[in-house]
């Protein structure tokens, strides 16, 4: 074990412990600078716009407060409420094509799982009703028995 020692990855295993040429050093470096300081230029430019924006639209969204803010309450609760209604839709076909597969004999996935509880729910509900019965025949009186 301590005579192991680190071994890179067959990809890393070329350039591990080499240096790679200068011309290639300076090229990365170069190319992360340009990709990096346009992306920032880039940010900054959203950045301003955004404020531009927001500069030109407080006064509008000011004056139409009063009717934009019911008007995006209605939007965002019938919004919520095709989502919900059509989560549920989706949720409910699946329900059904998995009882119409289980019905038909297809075993759907877990269906084995229901097999194994519904024979455990049986089995102790076969329990339950002979130990009611023992119950039952212990504490009544043999005169008084009830017949079944």
């Amino acid at each position: 074990m301590a005579d192991q020692h680190f071994q890179p990855p067959l990809h890393f295993q070329a350039s591990y412990g080499q240096q790679q040429p200068r011309s290639y050093q300076v090229a990365k470096a170069a190319t992360a600078v340009t990709a990096g300081g346009s992306l920032l230029v880039l940010s900054g430019l959203v950045l301003a716009g955004t404020v531009i924006a927001l500069t030109i639209a407080t006064p509008l969204l000011v004056i139409f407060s009063p009717v934009l803010v019911p008007a995006l309450i209605t939007v965002a609760l019938i919004t919520m409420g095709f989502l919900t209604s059509g989560g549920f839709g989706v949720a409910a076909v699946t329900v059904l094509s998995w009882i119409y597969k289980y019905v038909t004999g297809k075993q759907p996935p877990g269906a084995d799982q229901l097999d194994q509880a519904r024979h455990k729910l049986a089995g102790k509900a076969r329990d339950i009703k002979d130990r009611a019965e023992q119950f039952g025949q212990q504490h009544v009186p043999s005169g008084q028995q009830q017949s079944s």
